[in-house]
């Protein structure tokens, strides 16, 4: 018997993993909900192939457009992932066998991430964890455009499932990093603007600096070779995409 576990899955031209995804939450999870933005490489066939629940919208922000898969789901509890994080079979496993009686229990739940086909150890993806299993009537995905986050009632609990991992395929190769890196720069921009946030001289020309010795050094991204180096190198550019941006956008005002 499956676990009472909805997958709400959010996607935008994902044919290329959309499958691998969706097949690896049928282990545990007889609902499985992807909400599209748009696809126009046969993403939405392969949803409907294998029998998730489809719905076809248009983009309003990762909170948004996750909250409407929420909306949708058949089962309070929620597991939340993207197109490009796969479930590997150990948490698979781990997930089949969580005692889900305590809706004030959110589950934290470990990631790796992969650049092409080099796993990331080290620098700013290493030790990466994120709530993303919850109960619905416990709360759920704020409003934000970019860089969404959970908001639970009083008196959650957050506990850590010990074993297994979401394998998170961030690109599949440099176009592809570079285009989410500018994409996510600029919502990020945006975010701060609208925030109030300001961005000087300094700080446009340090704080990508920062972000590359501190991940390349001080992190030891320099450990997983030219991988690292790249990640940690495009890391510094969008930060200093986002802050030149934002400066942009107060001096337009």
């Amino acid at each position: 018997m499956k676990q009472p576990i909805s997958v709400v899955i959010i996607c935008r031209n994902e044919a290329h993993i959309i499958g691998k995804t969706i097949e690896a939450v049928t282990a545990f999870s007889d609902d499985v909900v992807v909400v599209d933005s748009g696809s126009t490489d046969g993403t939405q066939e392969i949803v409907n192939k294998l029998g998730a629940k489809l719905i076809e919208t248009n983009w309003e922000g990762y909170g948004p457009n996750k909250n409407k898969g929420v909306d949708a789901a058949r089962h309070d509890w929620i597991l939340s992932i993207d197109a490009d994080e796969v479930v590997d079979a150990e948490l698979a496993k781990s997930l089949q066998e969580l005692d889900l009686n305590d809706m004030q229990t959110v589950y934290n739940i470990r990631f790796r991430a992969f650049l092409g086909n080099a796993m990331i150890r080290y620098g700013e993806w290493s030790n990466d964890q994120h709530i993303r299993l919850y109960h619905r009537k416990q709360g759920g995905w704020d409003n934000a455009a970019v860089h969404e986050s959970l908001v639970f009632a009083e008196g959650t609990r957050t506990v850590t499932i010990p074993k297994g991992y979401i394998h998170h395929y961030t690109s599949r190769n440099m176009e592809e990093f570079a285009a989410k890196t500018v994409q996510y720069a600029m919502l990020n921009a945006h975010k701060y603007h609208l925030a109030g946030k300001k961005a000087g001289w300094f700080k446009c020309r340090m704080a990508p600096v920062f972000s590359f010795v501190k991940n390349y050094f001080f992190r030891l991204g320099f450990l997983d070779g030219a991988a690292g180096y790249t990640v940690a190198k495009m890391n510094a550019w969008y930060t200093w995409l986002k802050y030149a941006r934002l400066r942009e956008m107060d001096s337009d005002k």
